[in-house]
């Protein structure tokens, strides 16, 4: 399954066990990571359309966590959690995501690539079982919710440039 979008340049593909997200934004890489690293930034676009959060906790560090709520437009709020695994900065960041009851639903690799004064990002999940990335892409929507971060992470490095 591949979808692309011309405007955004975004394309996703499901293979196995994995989604994989990729798409171009006309910011250059370090401020794109920062973006990734910064709980003021996130703040501001993290999470799909309607979406906000709530932040309790932030160590973008190897071995750091990030605790945050993700409350829904329907009035839901919903446990995350982030275990940074890697953090190699401006290329590439490795972490769990979890919520308050399994540490890691699924593990991401996040990378960031200089293309001229473009940068191009490739975010990977990849989940334990295909049942658990059928769960999310089925029931959570997570090809879409995917798309409409990165519409409002694009929005937000637009203010930065």
């Amino acid at each position: 399954m591949n979808q692309g979008n011309a405007a955004s340049e975004t394309t996703t593909s499901v293979v196995d066990r994995e989604i994989v997200v990729n798409r171009y934004f006309d910011a250059p890489r370090e401020l794109v990571f920062r973006t990734w690293t910064d709980p003021d930034h996130l703040s501001n676009w993290w999470g799909p359309q309607g979406f906000t959060i709530t932040t309790s906790e932030f160590d973008a560090r190897p071995g750091g966590v990030w605790r945050y709520v993700m409350h829904g437009p329907n009035g839901v709020d919903y446990d995350n959690k982030i275990t940074y695994i890697e953090v190699a900065e401006p290329e590439k960041l490795v972490y769990s995501h979890g919520d308050g009851e399994d540490d890691e639903h699924f593990r991401v690799t996040v990378t960031f690539k200089a293309n001229g004064k473009r940068t191009e990002l490739t975010m990977r999940s990849v989940f334990k079982s295909i049942e658990e990335l059928q769960k999310a892409v089925q029931e959570y929507g997570a090809i879409e919710g995917a798309k409409q971060t990165l519409d409002r992470l694009e929005k937000q490095l637009a203010t930065l440039v």
